[in-house]
C-alpha cells in the first residue's frame, strides 16, 4: 500500500522538479529579451533600408549604444564631419550615439541619442517592443510629442 504512493509521490516530485526547471529557464530567457541591450539592427528613415548595427550595452546603471557597423556599401569611412561635441570629425564606425539612458516605468530615457548624418542631438527613449524583438528608439526636442521614432531589430 505505501511502495504504491512512494512511486507516485516520486514521479509527483520529479514531474514537479522537470515544470519548475522548465519554467526557470522559459523565465531566463524571456528576461533576456527585457533589455535593449544587444545588437541591433537601424533603417533608413527615408528608404526603409538597413542601414546600421548599433550595439547597446550598460556601464554603471545607464545605457549606451555605440555604431559596430554599416550596413550600406561606401559609408564605412564616413566621420560625424556635422557633430558639433567631443564627436565631431569621429568615425561613425565606432561612434558612441546614444548615452545616458536610464531604466524608467515601461522603458529607458533622461539621456539623448546623436543623429550622425546631422550632427544633431535629441534626447531619447527607448521602448522594447514584440517580446524585445523589436526596439521602439524615440528621438525629440524638448517633449517626446515633438520628435520622430525608429523601429529597430533585434540581431542577437
Amino acid at each position: 500500500m505505501f511502495r504504491g504512493r512512494g512511486k507516485n509521490l516520486e514521479g509527483f516530485v520529479f514531474s514537479t522538479l522537470c515544470a519548475a526547471i522548465l519554467e526557470i529557464s522559459a523565465n531566463g530567457a524571456a528576461a533576456a529579451q527585457s533589455s535593449p541591450e544587444g545588437l541591433w539592427r537601424t533603417f533608413d528613415d527615408r528608404t526603409g533600408e538597413a542601414r546600421a548595427l548599433v550595439r547597446i550595452y550598460r556601464q554603471d546603471d545607464a545605457l549606451f549604444g555605440r555604431v559596430e557597423a554599416s550596413l550600406v556599401p561606401g559609408e564605412g569611412d564616413e566621420h560625424c564631419v556635422a557633430c558639433t561635441d567631443e564627436r565631431k570629425d569621429q568615425p561613425v564606425i565606432g561612434l558612441l550615439i546614444i548615452r545616458d539612458l536610464k531604466a524608467e516605468k515601461g522603458g529607458f530615457s533622461g539621456g539623448d541619442i546623436l543623429d550622425p548624418d546631422t550632427g544633431e542631438v535629441y534626447r531619447c527613449t527607448l521602448r522594447l517592443a514584440d517580446d524585445g524583438k523589436r526596439l521602439t528608439v524615440r528621438g525629440y526636442l524638448g517633449v517626446p510629442l515633438l520628435g520622430r521614432s525608429q523601429t529597430w531589430q533585434r540581431e542577437e
